[in-house]
């Protein structure tokens, strides 16, 4: 496992790198995400997280307006794609 943890350490999780190369590659990668949400080790880890602190790490980015962040589910597709990019671009 990997320990992830965004910029001021609000949200930790630990991930397997062969996990982070499957979310994080060339092209689109929503299937490749979609997927790992099914993870029972992912899934469990984020089942945990609140939502309200989830959207308000994901709006620190920039990229997505109020409108879309109202989706909890989404967001989690967001942080865990966040977090596999970060993990491999670590190393």
């Amino acid at each position: 496992m990997t320990y992830w943890t965004e910029s001021l350490g609000r949200i930790e999780l630990d991930i397997k790198m062969k996990d982070a190369h499957i979310g994080s590659h060339q092209g689109q990668c929503d299937a490749d995400i979609a997927h790992l949400l099914t993870v029972p080790y992912i899934k469990k880890q984020l089942a945990k997280l609140n939502p309200e602190l989830v959207a308000k790490c994901l709006k620190e980015f920039g990229a997505w307006n109020s409108e879309e962040l109202a989706n909890h589910e989404d967001n989690l597709s967001r942080l865990l794609w966040v977090a596999c990019c970060d993990l491999v671009e670590g190393n």
